[in-house]
């Protein structure tokens, strides 16, 4: 059950980043670098106070459906009421959307799609080297210890209310 529930979390991450683009990738601007953001400034293809908005909406759109998902599967389906079990299950998720996003949507979503090449930012890489992500998703990885903490805390919480 665990694992159709970790593909699922990873499906659902999936589709709310597919959502974020519709319209074309320009509308993720935000997900690219730096320089790849500068040249679409520069060429017209949007500009940063389109970018700065839309990242706000979907980074809180995100954060609440990724977070609710996860409170619900943990709380609601498995039925966990300890914060120890809470927690495991949290970092477990966590951790895995984690690796899923580096390898799955950066490295081969994103690494192997015309649809994320940007006209006219052809020539400046923008998908992340292998030490890229390894160095984001170790990063990613710590954050991640204290956001399980937080989401098993929610849990307990629930948990008391049943």
């Amino acid at each position: 059950m665990l694992i159709l529930q970790l593909v699922l979390y990873c499906l659902l991450f999936t589709a709310m980043v597919r959502i974020s683009v519709r319209g074309g990738a320009v509308n993720g601007l935000y997900f690219y670098p730096k320089p790849v953001q500068e040249r679409a400034f520069s060429i017209g293809l949007t500009d940063r106070e389109t970018v700065r908005q839309k990242r706000k909406r979907f980074m809180t759109a995100f954060y609440i459906v990724m977070l609710t998902a996860l409170v619900l599967i943990i709380a609601v389906w498995n039925r966990v009421g300890t914060f120890k079990e809470a927690y495991l299950q949290a970092l477990l998720f966590l951790e895995v959307m984690n690796i899923y996003d580096g390898i799955v949507i950066d490295k081969l979503w994103v690494g192997h799609s015309k649809f994320w090449v940007l006209e006219g930012t052809e020539d400046i890489p923008f998908v992340q080297t292998w030490g890229q992500v390894l160095k984001k998703r170790s990063f990613l990885a710590l954050i991640w210890i204290v956001g399980a903490a937080i989401v098993a805390g929610i849990v307990v919480c629930i948990a008391k209310w049943r």
